[in-house]
């Protein structure tokens, strides 16, 4: 498959996911949860989706295993930790209403990062 037509199919994915993890993230923080701890909670409910809808028809893996599941975990982890710090940030300078706006446009750039490594690192 073409990287054009798997760059194609992790958007429409993406969208999904950061939809998810969005929803998630202002609900929770609307409930007073701290900002650090409602942005990964909705980036576990995106990853949730993403794993295997990426793993399957994104990067055509017919079979996930532990090995794709530990890569998957360890990068995620990592553009985690990147999406939170700069939420974080825009939430304590801008405000949370702004932070809620930024999530999906932070959540894109970390995509940008995501698609190499899901690529090249997680589903090789």
């Amino acid at each position: 498959m073409s990287i054009l037509r798997q760059g194609q199919r992790f958007v429409t994915i993406g969208v999904a996911q950061t939809m998810l993890s969005w929803a998630v993230f202002v609900a929770l923080t609307a409930f007073e949860v701290p900002v650090p701890l409602a942005n990964v909670q909705g980036r576990i409910a995106g990853a949730a989706l993403g794993f295997w809808c990426n793993g399957y028809y994104t990067f055509s893996k017919q079979r996930l295993d532990w090995q794709h599941a530990l890569r998957f975990a360890v990068v995620w982890t990592l553009l985690t930790i990147l999406s939170t710090v700069l939420i974080s940030i825009v939430a304590a300078h801008l405000g949370l209403h702004t932070a809620w706006l930024a999530k999906p446009l932070v959540e894109a750039g970390v995509a940008c990062i995501a698609f190499f490594l899901w690529k090249y690192v997680v589903y090789r």
